[in-house]
């Protein structure tokens, strides 16, 4: 199994701002990220229901920008596995069995009911939150995480955001132990010192 990987669900790429904080994890070299165009068309899905005013179009092009950033998160060839696996939740089993056929022991969400680690463990996978998730890769390597949080908040310009601002909104993506670790190093999370950006590359 690839340990620094992770399935990401759904109901966590749902929010843009979750969706653009682990992606730039996944940039920074943190974990290695993974969907399928199942989770794909089911986050898309799921916010075209609730935000109407949002256009399918930009929908679909962030989906082909984070395959295009990221070509070997599309897991494909996965189905065969579905009906041999038991969850909660049977619509949940696609992503249990993207897991399984990518090898990876990480699946991202916040419906950890949906996931009981019963029916995990035999795979050697862990359900885990963002928040828990995140906490990980800060004790395991916490510098590249501030980087990493320090490069995306440089690159957001519309609008951008003060680190108060930021922080604010990782804590409504209820990143509450990661947030109260970035306050910490709040200084370390600033611009550079002539007030430049230190990256400039979206991952929208």
């Amino acid at each position: 199994m690839i340990n620094d990987a992770a399935i990401i669900d759904a109901d966590v790429l749902y929010s843009a701002a979750l969706r653009d904080f682990l992606l730039w994890l996944a940039d920074g070299q943190l974990f290695t990220p993974y969907w399928s165009s199942k989770i794909h068309e089911e986050w898309i899905r799921n916010l075209l229901k609730n935000r109407p005013e949002l256009k399918q179009e930009n929908l679909e092009r962030t989906r082909q920008n984070m395959n295009s950033r990221f070509p070997k998160a599309l897991v494909r060839g996965y189905e065969s596995i579905i009906p041999t696996l038991k969850l909660p939740d049977q619509g949940d089993r696609h992503i249990l069995a993207a897991a399984i056929h990518a090898e990876v022991n990480n699946i991202i969400t916040f419906n950890l009911k949906h996931f009981p680690k019963a029916a995990l463990e035999p795979y050697g996978i862990e359900a885990m939150s963002p928040d828990k998730f995140v906490l990980r890769l800060i004790q395991e390597k916490a510098n590249l995480v501030l980087i990493a949080a320090k490069t995306h908040r440089a690159n957001l310009t519309r609008p951008p955001k003060t680190v108060d601002q930021y922080l604010a909104t990782l804590e409504k993506q209820k990143l509450t132990k990661t947030v109260a670790f970035l306050r910490e190093h709040k200084g370390e999370l600033s611009l550079t010192d002539n007030g430049e950006k230190i990256l400039q590359k979206e991952i929208p």
